[in-house]
């Protein structure tokens, strides 16, 4: 059965949890679905992990575009929440509801998300009536990194904490599904999520948010430029791989591969006729 935001909306009156990676392919969304994840995040992290960006900034609309049609077509019962990227929606909410119609139409996302609270409220509220599923995302804003000074944990302070809360309120009030909250304290993460309807997802915000995203890359050890401390490495998988690709080079070296059996083969007599046309 097709999972959608009504699974979320289920989860939280259940309180079960709810799970959620990235994916930027076909292949890796298609196992995390057999896995059971329950939504899978297009995140504009594919700047980083995938296209080797220094930040999300530079991520674009086509990037997220072509990267989510890929996902979208390896997770069919999953839902697909897909990133708006840095100035899709910022300039107006007429431009966001077009971008997020594009990620829908063209990238066949089942939902988008944004960045930011109070000052966003307008473009996500438009995009909710055009029918279009939005989750929201506060705390460490990636797509704000230059306004913020760099990877800092938000609302530790009594005035952070307070305008993040009624960040989360407007949110809500907009029409958000859900809400990622990233670096944000533990128990504010938890005050917060017990004053909402919506189902909190974190990322380094502790465990008593409504359920967890990580980047998958992170989780299993392939990205190695740097790991958040909010990360448990879960595989090494990026071992592994190295491992196979050493072994593969190595075999290719000393011609140990192709072995006999990784070959084709053709009548000897068919060959013999080969050679003596071309003598």
């Amino acid at each position: 059965m097709k999972k959608t935001i009504n699974t979320f909306k289920e989860a939280k009156k259940n309180g079960e949890k709810v799970t959620m990676l990235t994916a930027y392919d076909y292949s890796t969304a298609k196992l995390e679905e057999e896995a059971g994840v329950d939504s899978i995040l297009v995140g504009d992290s594919l700047g980083n992990v995938m296209l080797g960006y220094e930040d999300t900034v530079s991520v674009t609309m086509e990037d997220m575009i072509h990267h989510c049609k890929a996902v979208s077509r390896g997770a069919k019962n999953t839902l697909v929440v897909c990133d708006m990227p840095f100035m899709s929606y910022q300039t107006s909410p007429y431009d966001a509801v077009v971008n997020a119609g594009r990620l829908m139409k063209e990238g066949r996302a089942n939902a988008v998300k944004l960045e930011g609270g109070i000052i966003i409220k307008d473009a996500v509220k438009n995009i909710v009536d055009a029918s279009i599923p939005v989750c929201g995302h506060l705390g460490l804003t990636p797509q704000s990194i230059n306004a913020f000074g760099g990877y800092k944990v938000q609302g530790k302070s009594l005035d952070a904490a307070k305008k993040l809360i009624e960040d989360a309120y407007t949110l809500q009030e907009a029409g958000v599904f859900a809400l990622v909250l990233e670096c944000v304290p533990e128990k504010l993460a938890s005050f917060i999520t017990s004053k909402l309807d919506i189902t909190t997802i974190g990322i380094g915000a502790g465990n008593g948010c409504d359920g967890q995203v990580l980047v998958y890359a992170d989780m299993l050890s392939m990205f190695s430029d740097y790991c958040p401390k909010f990360v448990k490495q879960f595989a090494n998988v990026g071992e592994v791989m190295k491992s196979g690709f050493e072994g593969y080079i190595n075999s290719v070296k000393n011609a140990s591969y192709p072995a006999v059996e990784h070959t084709y083969k053709i009548d000897d007599e068919v060959m013999e006729k080969i050679i003596d046309a071309y003598k």
